[in-house]
């Protein structure tokens, strides 16, 4: 494993402990340019990873709580004349950072998140005609908990889309609570985390992780993965262009991650779910016969020839 990312990594997990695989897909996610949705029932360190993320790489983060009342002009900002110059002056909201959490991102109105396409998408802020470049690296962090669904709003899939990955956190183990129970004691949190890397440290791990190379052979057993989520009779809605090329690039970072130059076929198995499962719809025979899509898309990949590993 590079060794900045093992310092990253180390450095989260003294506040979230007994999560690396969570950790180090969210570094994976980081270092694709792209942007995670963390899914999972309230107590389990969502909004403390975020945070631990962003404490530990020392660039501008920024925090916005959503609920229904939460504008877009509070996400995106506003201009406004300003009274000496008599000229539109633009007022940064939240999006502009390196890191945003968007907490509870499924309780803001449909308006408020669609605000986020063109950040999430292109980077930029678009307000009367005139583009505001976000700094780099830029990474939207949302929260969301599937349990509650009262005063929230779903989710549209061009919205799900959009993150390359949704992960989840899950119950620790008991041994792993008890240490947790622990840092609850002594008042560790994200907030007492120092940084172990700047954004240019960043930029340069994106850099690097772009050369990664994935041989034809690991490409066509993305396509086919991806194909056959289309011809499905157990996916109503198919996984997009936008998913192959999230998956390969997502594969290449995890490469990376994992200290290798080149993707494998495990790499492909250990990030598909969590990269895939999110763009995808159950038919009517999909949901009488599995629980998630997560689930469906496991068992439409056995049916798909692994290419040999290089290993």
């Amino acid at each position: 494993m590079n060794e900045k990312i093992k310092l990253l990594a180390d450095n989260i997990e003294k506040v979230i402990v007994g999560k690396r695989e969570p950790i180090l897909k969210i570094i994976t996610a980081m270092l694709c340019g792209g942007h995670v949705l963390i899914e999972d029932v309230p107590g389990v360190g969502k909004t403390q990873l975020v945070s631990a993320l962003a404490r530990s790489v020392d660039g501008k983060f920024n925090r916005i709580q959503l609920t229904p009342d939460v504008m877009p002009s509070d996400i995106i900002g506003f201009s406004m004349i300003d009274q000496s110059t008599r000229e539109l002056e633009y007022k940064e909201g939240a999006a502009m950072c390196n890191f945003l959490l968007a907490d509870e991102i499924n309780r803001a109105s449909p308006k408020s998140q669609s605000s986020l396409l063109e950040v999430m998408e292109e980077h930029q802020i678009s307000i009367d005609g005139q583009t505001h470049i976000l700094p780099s690296p830029f990474m939207t962090l949302a929260t969301q908990n599937p349990v509650e669904t009262y005063g929230t709003y779903h989710l549209p899939e061009a919205q799900m889309d959009r993150f390359i990955m949704k992960i989840s956190m899950g119950y620790p183990s008991y041994e792993d609570e008890l240490k947790i129970m622990e840092n609850g004691e002594s008042s560790v949190s994200a907030k007492d985390l120092k940084a172990v890397m700047t954004t240019e440290d960043v930029c340069s791990l994106i850099g690097y992780a772009a050369r990664v190379t994935a041989a034809p052979s690991i490409r066509k057993y993305v396509l086919d993965i991806v194909t056959a989520t289309r011809n499905s009779d157990w996916i109503k809605l198919g996984v997009s262009p936008r998913g192959s090329i999230a998956l390969l690039k997502a594969c290449k970072c995890y490469a990376f991650v994992m200290g290798r130059n080149y993707v494998t076929p495990d790499d492909v198995k250990a990030i598909m779910k969590d990269v895939l499962a999110h763009r995808l719809m159950l038919s009517p025979k999909g949901k009488s016969s599995f629980e998630t899509c997560g689930d469906a898309l496991e068992a439409i990949a056995m049916t798909v020839t692994s290419p040999v590993s290089a290993e």
